[in-house]
């Protein structure tokens, strides 16, 4: 197993790897953790599943836009007093989504709860280029992602257990809980990583400027869209699984964690084959490869739905390859939108991250307007997603080349 390059002399003594995984894990499990009970929030509000889906769609929204400031801040102040400032507003937010009297308040909490959500994962991802050599930074990623990979399959089978057992209200009490171990520990043990701090990161000149350097680089384009793409494609399983398995294909509430996490898996076999190939064929073979399991997953699922299969393995399956595929593409996608940029590091991540959830916000509303009771909105929107990341891998080789050498 290849590890991660060590962290820059002066940051070695900080048990970064462990609070760049903790400050990641906030997001998957803020989304995933809560997913078998979307059926329940429907009937427990008496709302359709479109208005249920808000509570995903609007933490997206949060979770993007808020990037846009909180990677500038994080470049001027530094990422310590952001990080922290959003852990706090997340904790508290979680507190609010567990005692939300209605579908509105508890619309409202989610969306705070992305804020804070938010800071944990553009800190963690400015981390990375704060703290590791470039050429180590893609290693960096994978391995994080590999042991991050246990919040999406871990969380929703103890989601399903919560629902069952407690009602979904139990789910954002242990996201409360979580986060609060998260913030203790960061306030003992985060060092402030932004030795290159920039006094004119928020003003509005060098905003832009940043935005100009960052928006008008080709590689940053290179890795960042089919990176987002493929968060797209894994997003239309995140916000539409449970409706399909639950009420289209009649799996118990207490087995979706189950299927879920059996998803999730592909996703960390994903990280560890991203791992490997890596130091043998390098980041834009590993890359083509992870774009071709997009296209194989989202073409293999519409071409099964339109040959008449309705079944939960099917949804497993396709689950499982799209996952693998994020797996492989992630790492290489969230180093190589970041690492060219060592002075605008928060900004080019809070970039990055703004277009995940803008594809990701589309995604999930297209999901929940066009669910309608059988597979083939959801295979349709995969194989739509795995088109176009193989697309834009492969109309991209110059930026690729040059990201390699």
């Amino acid at each position: 197993m290849n590890t991660p390059g060590p962290p820059l002399a002066q940051f070695a003594h900080a048990p970064l790897l462990l609070l760049i995984i903790a400050f990641m894990m906030l997001q998957p499990l803020s989304t995933d953790l809560y997913l078998a009970s979307l059926p329940g929030l429907a009937s427990s509000f008496n709302v359709p599943p479109a208005t249920v889906q808000l509570t995903l769609s609007l933490f997206v929204i949060g979770f993007g836009g808020a990037q846009l400031i909180i990677g500038p801040l994080s470049d001027r102040f530094g990422r310590r007093p952001v990080l922290l400032c959003g852990l706090v507003l997340y904790v508290a937010a979680s507190i609010f989504c567990a005692l939300a009297p209605s579908i509105t308040m508890l619309i409202v909490a989610r969306f705070l709860q992305a804020l804070g959500c938010c800071a944990a994962v553009i800190i963690a991802r400015a981390i990375v280029r704060d703290a590791y050599a470039p050429e180590h930074s893609v290693r960096v990623v994978a391995s994080a992602s590999t042991w991050l990979s246990l919040a999406p399959i871990v969380g929703p089978i103890v989601g399903s257990y919560l629902q069952v057992a407690f009602g979904w209200r139990a789910a954002f009490a242990a996201l409360g809980l979580f986060s609060a171990c998260v913030l203790a520990v960061s306030l003992k043990r985060m060092p402030e990583t932004n030795l290159h701090r920039n006094a004119r990161a928020t003003e509005l000149s060098g905003l832009l400027e940043n935005y100009r350097l960052v928006l008008g680089s080709r590689e940053f384009w290179a890795h960042a869209l089919p990176g987002a793409l493929s968060y797209g494609a894994i997003f239309s399983f995140i916000s539409g699984s449970s409706f399909v398995l639950i009420r289209v294909l009649d799996v118990p509430t207490s087995w979706f964690g189950y299927c879920f996490a059996f998803g999730v898996s592909g996703y960390m076999s994903g990280t560890i084959i991203c791992r490997r190939l890596l130091p043998t064929i390098g980041s834009a073979r590993t890359f083509r490869i992870g774009s071709l399991t997009s296209l194989v997953a989202g073409c293999g699922f519409m071409a099964a739905v339109a040959a008449g299969i309705a079944h939960w393995s099917l949804m497993l399956a396709a689950m499982f390859l799209t996952m693998l595929a994020h797996g492989i593409n992630f790492p290489i996608a969230q180093s190589g939108a970041v690492s060219p940029f060592p002075q605008q590091a928060g900004t080019a991540a809070g970039l990055m991250g703004a277009l995940y959830m803008s594809i990701a916000f589309t995604v999930g509303t297209v999901v929940g307007a066009t669910h309608n009771g059988t597979l083939y909105p959801l295979a349709i929107i995969s194989c739509t997603l795995g088109l176009l990341i193989f697309a834009s891998v492969r109309s991209i080789p110059a930026a690729l080349s040059k990201a390699e050498s």
